[in-house]
């Protein structure tokens, strides 16, 4: 059954002159940030979401440069402020479980103290759903079956039964979309592999960790137990790279596990209790670490965005960033333009930012997780000189964008 929220007082769609309709795929980040910025600009907005409602928890997440204006203008910059992560000491250690340095975390990843923020991500998630939820439809338990585009709309039809035409289809749904699959072709030929595959699940804070993060690696591995608070579990992350991506065994649960325990046998520090944990949790995730890469982001009525159009991978800690900076420029874009103009301009205006800040990681080459012997080596040693520096004033990549204003629909 379909979950339907709509408008808080139940008013019914003007008639006197007819908004666009659009449908957006997705309500996590890109999703619900377009819903609020295509109201604004006097569209009615459904948002369709297969979660059975906004989805909590997962990983803390970076609001950092532009992308802080963006919220900033959606009025949720101070409530993110509140949920602020005082994430207060990240430490390295060697397989041995030896300590290689303890660094000031806002150096390692390149965030403007005081300014940048970090919130679990489904505090961002439930506060873009609170800013929008009166005034678009939401179904939730639902999602897109096919889409048939024509002169007149797009005409959708969904999992859940029913079918509806809108003006205008986007696809927020994600790395893995399934808007992408149905308008552009399988994935595959969209994918960037970079070289690492993970596996991230929540376990209990055994550790004594507290606001902190801590990671140990070997060549080619890396286990990090990230505290984003007091609580009584933390977030346990395991990474290790392959020269191809290992999709056959990522299909079968039970071979995804064998996969991440035979990678890491043997393996020092708090691992082998990890693995145990890993083999028991009930929110684990195993994937490839990759990128989206497309030459455009729309096709007729329908356009992308977020990690649908340009995912940049965690390595570079601008996924969520990338996602709400995007849904801004969509909407903006399409303000008094037809859908072609409208997706050709937010293509104009965004690509540029998208390719620096995707481009801030290559194949193989993570400084967190070095490949082989010598790169760890170098990398320790810059961790060394890091924990004698005051934090950096910010990644260039990060607000290499400036915001056009908005003007609201009259």
């Amino acid at each position: 059954m379909t979950s339907t929220e709509q408008w808080a007082d139940n008013r019914p769609m003007p008639t006197s002159a007819r908004r666009s309709k659009v449908l957006i795929s997705g309500a996590s980040i890109a999703g619900p940030a377009l819903a609020y910025w295509l109201n604004r600009h006097g569209y009615a907005v459904t948002v369709v979401e297969k979660a059975p409602a906004p989805r909590s928890g997962g990983y803390p997440i970076d609001v950092r440069g532009t992308a802080l204006e963006v919220v900033r203008r959606m009025g949720i910059l101070p409530q993110l402020r509140d949920v602020h992560i005082d994430l207060r000491r990240f430490t390295f250690l060697d397989g041995d479980g030896g300590t290689v340095a303890s660094v000031n975390p806002q150096a390692v990843a390149g965030s403007v103290a005081g300014q940048d923020i970090e919130v679990r991500r489904g505090d961002l998630t439930d506060a873009l759903h609170e800013a929008v939820r009166h005034d678009v439809e939401f179904l939730f338990n639902d999602s897109i079956d096919t889409l048939d585009q024509s002169d007149h709309g797009v005409d959708v039809t969904f999992r859940g039964g029913g079918s509806r035409t809108f003006d205008m289809v986007f696809g927020a749904d994600g790395l893995h979309s399934r808007t992408r699959e149905l308008v552009f072709g399988p994935e595959e030929q969209f994918h960037r592999y970079l070289g690492y595959c993970f596996a991230g699940f929540t376990m209990p804070n055994v550790f004594g960790l507290c606001h902190e993060i801590a990671m140990w690696n070997t060549p080619g591995r890396a286990a990090a137990l990230y505290a984003a608070g007091d609580d009584d579990t933390v977030h346990a992350f395991l990474n290790f790279a392959r020269p191809e991506p290992p999709f056959i065994a990522l299909r079968a649960p039970e071979a995804q596990l064998d996969l991440v325990a035979g990678t890491f046998a043997e393996a020092g520090w708090e691992v082998p209790g990890m693995l145990a944990a890993m083999r028991t949790a009930d929110d684990l995730f195993v994937d490839v670490v990759s990128q989206i890469r497309m030459p455009r982001w729309s096709s007729g009525r329908v356009a992308l965005l977020g990690d649908a159009a340009y995912a940049p991978s965690f390595l570079t800690g601008q996924g969520s960033s990338l996602a709400l900076v995007g849904a801004y420029m969509l909407a903006t874009s399409l303000a008094d333009r037809d859908p072609a103009a409208g997706f050709a301009a937010y293509e104009h205006s965004t690509r540029a930012f998208v390719t620096l800040n995707q481009n801030q990681i290559g194949e193989g080459d993570a400084t967190l997780f070095p490949t082989t012997a010598l790169a760890l080596q170098q990398r320790n040693e810059m961790l060394r000189n890091l924990s004698t520096l005051p934090a950096p004033e910010g990644r260039p990549a990060h607000s290499a964008l400036t915001l056009p204003e908005c003007t609201p629909a009259g």
